[in-house]
């Protein structure tokens, strides 16, 4: 299983995080939207891979931010098309990951026409804002997804659901995406629970599909 913490903006709390949890992904959100919008450039940047968040973003600011924060990976969380999400591919060189909010079968269906150009989906709850609610979606409903680009879920996962992720099963989930229900405030993680989180999984954490998005 894949760990990728979202929402990273202060430069010791990327080290603290990096250090106790050793995730494979670290999200940095560029929208202006969100509480954890990053402006600049923090004096550390983490080792793992670095996700670049986007919502409904221009292929112009995409590339800026991939070239000053290094980035391995771009994650659209907006209502971009699958043309869009091919042209960022194709002139960036980087994975795709396409986030949908879901709250119902329905909502899955919009996946197909992305099947060729994301590297991995992720699987969010549909809510007024766009991610980092804290709420989480009815799981079951991703039993209807038979696609075959793996997938992330993400959606308030958070302490106290240890049991619930261990045993959750799909063919095609390989990780989970932390956030909000791990901060003591906007884009500040608790560490210790973190770590104590992921611990937790760690007979899972072997499970995932190799380097899905290792740039």
């Amino acid at each position: 299983m894949k760990i990728k913490v979202c929402g990273m903006r202060e430069p010791e709390n990327i080290r603290a995080v990096e250090e106790a949890v050793h995730p494979d992904m670290m999200g940095f959100i560029f929208w202006e939207g969100s509480k954890r919008n990053v402006t600049a450039v923090p004096e550390y940047l983490p080792q793992c891979t670095r996700v670049g968040v986007f919502v409904n973003p221009t292929a112009e600011y995409v590339i800026e931010k991939v070239k000053a924060f290094g980035l391995g990976a771009i994650q659209l969380h907006g209502g971009e098309s699958a043309d869009f999400c091919r042209t960022i591919k194709e002139r960036t060189g980087l994975p795709i990951i396409k986030a949908f909010s879901v709250s119902d079968a329905a909502d899955l269906a919009n996946t197909t026409q992305y099947e060729d150009v994301a590297t991995i989906f992720l699987f969010d709850t549909k809510c007024k804002c766009v991610g980092g609610s804290g709420e989480q979606f009815n799981w079951d409903i991703l039993q209807h997804y038979k696609g075959n680009t793996p997938f992330l879920l993400s959606g308030g996962i958070g302490p106290g659901d240890e049991e619930k992720v261990r045993r959750w099963r799909h063919p095609r989930w390989v990780g989970i995406d932390l956030n909000s229900r791990f901060e003591t405030s906007p884009a500040l993680k608790d560490t210790e629970a973190l770590a104590k989180f992921t611990k937790s999984l760690s007979p899972t954490l072997s499970k995932g599909e190799g380097d899905l998005v290792s740039g």
